[in-house]
Formats: structure tokens, sequence, C-alpha cells
């Protein structure tokens, strides 16, 4: 009878479920450097800059570096840094981080809270908010630098930090382009491996996620400028008005996306801004449009731009405008392509150390990044995104639809803690294997 009784319980027990394994996602060491990180990313937080006019954010991050030390050349690209750390015979790998920040009035009521205002590129005053999380991203970085100088005995090689103005430019006016015209990969080692990391909404905060292959969409943004003829609001009569012009304009556009393209091509047209007129009592002559379009594919981006001129053409025809519309197209910038290899290498990597839970394949996505010039270079790159979302607030948002904020949102702050020691843990890991490659 004991026998039995045994042969059960043995049954009973193997089909109760077991726990998955609890895997850190920080260290003691990251534990312990996180209060001084924290009063880092405050203080970038509180004191961002746009791009091109990163000089404050690039001089505290290089006085940082250099004390570790780090060789530190500033001034690549006109406002980058490159911190090389050489620990004898091996492959170079280059970590990126971005140094800028957007005009964005911050709305997320912190007590360090960005009232920063600075002069944009055309002239105008705007307010400034590191919308985008590389506050984060910065501040994840020079915790990975440190803990690289602190365990250099663990791995050999050349580590490139580099820190890379305007992202937020894009394409041929972003910083990634500058830096490489400038001579980042001749004046200075060209790495074997480039990584970078960005911080993500529809994650949860200390999730990793990768994704090999095409991963974030090439971006390009046309402006549309309409030509009526301006008068007194209250004799639209004797008016071409732009305004109604540009209106129609902004909604035969949706069509193109609805109507023109095939859904299995993913296409984002998006109007961010509409500028005309100075008071409500007058008509204006003209109205700017500034657009952002986004697709992975030469063919579709082309198809989509012949499509949008087109239609402002014919808006302004209907309207009897006194001429064609000036469309601009500025140069494009291009798809993040993930190396595969390098990708699927790395991932294995990060779930081996931090689980599979925590690291997790992710979808493409529409956004855009200049991180995509390196790969274009000819070194093989991996762009990381990590959760920066509070779980709790996660899992609300997707009980109610209602989503949370994003990048580029006014209201857009991630969960610090989680997310800046997963991200350091992150970065130091991959480091690590490729350091280490047999």
């Amino acid at each position: 009878m004991r026998r039995v009784h045994l042969f059960f319980l043995v049954i009973l027990l193997g089909t109760v479920p077991v726990r998955a394994q609890t895997v850190p996602s920080s260290t003691p060491e990251i534990d312990a450097y996180y209060p001084e990180l924290e009063t880092l990313y405050r203080d970038i937080h509180r004191n961002p800059e746009l791009g091109f006019q990163e000089m404050r954010t690039a001089a505290t991050l290089a006085a940082r570096l250099k004390a570790l030390g780090y060789e530190v050349t500033a001034g690549v690209g006109r406002t980058g840094i490159v911190a090389l750390l050489k620990n004898g015979p091996g492959p170079t790998v280059m970590l990126r981080t971005e140094l800028d920040a957007l005009p964005v009035a911050e709305k997320t009521g912190v007590p360090f809270a960005s009232t920063v205002t600075a002069k944009n590129a055309a002239g105008a005053t705007v307010p400034v908010m590191h919308a985008c999380g590389h506050d984060l991203h910065m501040t994840a970085w020079t915790g990975t630098a440190k803990w690289m100088v602190d365990h250099r005995q663990q791995w050999h090689g050349t580590l490139m930090l580099v820190g890379q103005p305007a992202e937020e430019n894009g394409g041929a006016a972003g910083g990634a382009a500058a830096m490489l015209k400038d001579g980042l990969f001749t004046r200075f080692p060209k790495p074997d491996f480039v990584i970078g990391i960005h911080d993500d909404d529809t994650m949860p905060a200390g999730t990793i996620g990768y994704h090999a292959g095409a991963f974030r969409a090439m971006s390009i943004s046309p402006a549309i400028t309409m030509f009526g003829r301006g008068g007194h609001g209250a004799m639209p009569y004797n008016t071409i008005d732009p305004v109604v012009m540009a209106a129609r304009t902004v909604l035969a556009l949706q069509t193109v996306v609805s109507r023109e393209n095939n859904p299995m091509d993913p296409v984002v047209v998006t109007i961010g801004s509409i500028h005309g007129g100075t008071q409500a009592n007058v008509i204006p002559d003209e109205v700017k449009l500034e657009l952002s379009v986004r697709t992975f594919t030469d063919d579709v981006q082309k198809r989509v731009l012949a499509a949008i001129a087109r239609i402002a053409k014919a808006e302004a025809q209907a309207s009897g405008a006194p001429r064609e519309p000036l469309i601009t197209m500025p140069e494009s910038g291009h798809v993040v392509v993930n190396d595969p290899a390098l990708t699927r290498r790395v991932a294995a990597a990060l779930q081996k150390a931090m689980g599979t839970q925590q690291v997790i394949e992710m979808p493409a996505k529409m956004t855009s990044e200049d991180f995509s010039e390196y790969g274009r270079a000819g070194v093989p790159a991996v762009l990381l995104h990590i959760g920066a979302v509070d779980p709790a607030r996660l899992a609300e948002s997707r009980r109610t639809g209602i989503p949370v904020p994003a990048p580029h949102s006014p209201e857009w702050l991630p969960d610090l803690e989680p997310t800046l020691k997963a991200a350091i843990r992150g970065e130091t890991v991959a480091l690590l294997d490729l350091f280490n490659a047999k």
C-alpha cells in the first residue's frame, strides 16, 4: 500500500507546474551605481538641448568618461563625443547613445521637469524636453561605461562609446550622418559591431525586445506650401482661402493610406504641423503643411510621395489657387536593419543571462531612427528596445484600451529604476558576449 501511495505522489508532483526561475535584471554593482545615476538622469532631464546644440550635455558626459579613464574626443559631427577604452587585443565594439531632445513642452509634473526653451534651426523659440527618453539612454550608457571599467578583467578589445547628436533630425540632416562624415569610422577604429538600445512604451519596464531584419521604418518629411489670395476675414468671397485649401488637403491625404495603399505594405502619413495666418480676421496668402511619411521600402515611399504631390496640386487647382503648391522633399532617412546573425547572437546571450521572459522578440515599428546609418556604413548593427512602462499601468492600459503616454508625448516619462538597471544589464551582457567571441 505504501508503494501505491508513493507512486501516486510521484504522479501528482509531476503534474504540478514548475515555477519559472526568476533571473535578476540587475547586479549588486548596478544597484550600487543607481543613486548617482539617478542624480545624473534628473540633471540631464532638467537641462535638455536640441539637436546640434548639445554642448552642456556632451560636456557633462565627456567629463564623466574622462574621469573613468576613457580617451574622449569632443566635437565629432559638431557636438558628438567618442570615448575609447582600449583593453588589449580583441574586437572593437561600439555602443551608441543619443544626446538631443525634442521641441516639446513637458507635462509630466515631476519636480525635475524641464522648463527650458531654445531657438530651433528656424530661429523660433520653442520649449525643449527629453520626450523620447534619450536622457535614460545616456544615463544607462554612462552606467555601462563604469561597469566595463570596473570589470575590464572579464573582456579584451576596444570599447567605443559614441554620444551622437541630433538623432531627431534624421536622415542626411541627422547626427549619425554628421559623425560618419566627420570620420567616425576613419579617425577612430572602425567597429566590428554596433549596438544601441531605445526605450519603448509597449513592454513592461525592464523587458528587452529584439527584432532581426528590417526593424524601424524609413522616414521623410516633405513640406507643402499652399498659396492663396489673402484679404479681410469678413469678405472671404474676395479671397482664395489657403486655410480651407490646406484643410481639404489634410483630409484628402488620409485616403493615400486607406484607399491607395496595399495594407500589407505599411505606410504612415502624418501632418504634424500647419502654419498660416496672423489673426482671426485676416485670411492669409499662404499656409504651410509639414508631413512625416513612414514606409519600409523605396518603391512604396516613391508611390506615396507622388500621391501626396498629386493631391496637393489638385486641391490647389480646385480652389482656383494663383499658383501650384511648393513641395519640398528633403533627403529620406533609411530603414533600420538589424543584422540577423548579430541579433540572434545578442538575443541568445541576453536570454541566457536575463531569462526568456524578460528578453522577447518584438514586432517591427513605424518609428524611425538614424541608427540605420551605422549598418549602411558596413558594420553589423543591432538596435534593441527596452520596456519603460510600469507593468501595472501597462496592464490597465490594455484592459481599458486607453494608451499610455509614448515617446514624443509631453507626458512621456520612463519608469526609471527598473528600466535603467535592466538597460545597463542588457548592454553589459551584450558587450561581454561580443568581446569574448571565440
